[in-house]
């Protein structure tokens, strides 16, 4: 089942001479449950597309779709709610709010929602992710993994329809890189998540069922991976 749909997704920057095209015609989609990896150099739009895909910033020309909706339709206010609700998103530096406890800053998007959170769920993950005896700890007295496993969390604690991965383990070591990946193929896996990762990395790119290359903001190559 298609989950996500964007059709000739265009973002330019300025215009006339100083005009600069961020993404050029791109089309794809994704279905419920895959593990998809971006890939492409410094520049080639990974990071732009995936800021389109979440909602965080809007296309130029085109359209997205998540779950049948066209969120490039929707007001700020409506896509700030969509987003909450139905993307989780997780980045190279963590975004924690460095004066919240780990239970707090998992629950922060149902909280700011005005939801009740499913403590079931929330225990199961932060099971899953070894953080059940780190919950009442800042942000400051956890190792970097922990903040990213902290951060992927919060990512899945509303079973979002999509989970993007800008760069994870940018800003972490060798052994809480592979971690991180492992952890969001547990939630691949587990919880039937579908992912979208942007990385620079052959290695872990290889790690998802498909690989999309990116070049100068077009779509280069689209393949699935071998088992």
């Amino acid at each position: 089942m298609e989950i996500l749909r964007c059709s000739h997704l265009t973002k330019t920057y300025g215009s006339g001479s100083n005009k600069v095209t961020a993404l050029n015609d791109i089309s794809l989609s994704l279905e419920k449950g895959s593990f998809t990896a971006i890939v492409g150099t410094s520049g080639s739009g990974k990071s732009t597309l995936l800021h389109m895909l979440g909602g965080v910033d809007r296309p130029t020309g085109g359209n997205i779709y998540i779950e049948d909706t066209d969120i490039s339709t929707l007001s700020m206010e409506q896509l700030a709610v969509f987003r909450r609700r139905k993307v989780g998103l997780v980045y190279q530096f963590y975004n924690l709010i460095p004066t919240l406890n780990v239970q707090k800053n998992i629950l922060l998007p149902v909280l700011l929602d005005g939801q009740k959170p499913d403590m079931n769920r929330f225990h199961q993950i932060t099971g899953a992710l070894g953080l059940s005896d780190r919950l009442s700890h800042l942000p400051r007295e956890l190792s970097g993994g922990q903040q990213q496993r902290t951060a992927i969390a919060r990512s899945l604690i509303y079973q979002p329809a999509i989970l993007l991965a800008d760069e994870p383990t940018g800003n972490l070591d060798r052994k809480n890189s592979e971690e991180t990946i492992e952890l969001l193929k547990l939630s691949n896996r587990e919880y039937g998540q579908t992912v979208l990762l942007i990385t620079h990395d052959e290695k872990t790119a290889l790690e998802a069922d498909r690989i999309i290359t990116l070049e100068d903001g077009r779509l280069l190559h689209d393949e699935a991976v071998a088992l």
